[in-house]
């Protein structure tokens, strides 16, 4: 099992920046393929991105490509999402979630293939 605790949500105006962080517990974080999420007021949870347990591979949303950049540090136990050019329409709470997978170049973008999930950061990008 895995916990997840995210952080590193705030106010910030468009055009900002901020740098989520999802710390995992646990010694087999390398095994886990890493997901951010978001879900805005009103609406369905929506995939951001994924990385994969080396971070070698990643994907994107189109919404966020370009402007948002997934990483992680199995060293610190720990996925970052780095948000550049902030709209308002980026307004949410972000989830980070795992899934365990063998390979090492696999990413998931599906929410239902995700078993783990961390509380949430809310992000509000004002205009």
């Amino acid at each position: 099992q895995v916990q997840l605790v995210e952080s590193g949500g705030g106010l910030v105006q468009a055009g900002g920046s901020l740098r989520l962080s999802c710390a995992a517990s646990g010694r087999t974080f390398s095994s886990y393929v890493m997901g951010w999420f978001r879900q805005a007021p009103g609406k369905e949870r929506e995939f951001a991105a994924t990385t994969s347990r080396n971070g070698g591979s990643t994907d994107y949303a189109d919404s966020v490509k370009g402007r948002f950049t997934i990483s992680r540090d199995n060293a610190k136990n720990t996925v970052y999402l780095q948000m550049n050019s902030l709209k308002p329409e980026d307004t949410a709470v972000y989830y980070c979630a795992a899934v365990a997978k063998v390979l090492l170049s696999t990413v998931v973008a599906a929410e239902g293939k995700y078993n783990y999930w961390g509380q949430g950061t809310q992000v509000t990008v004002s205009s």
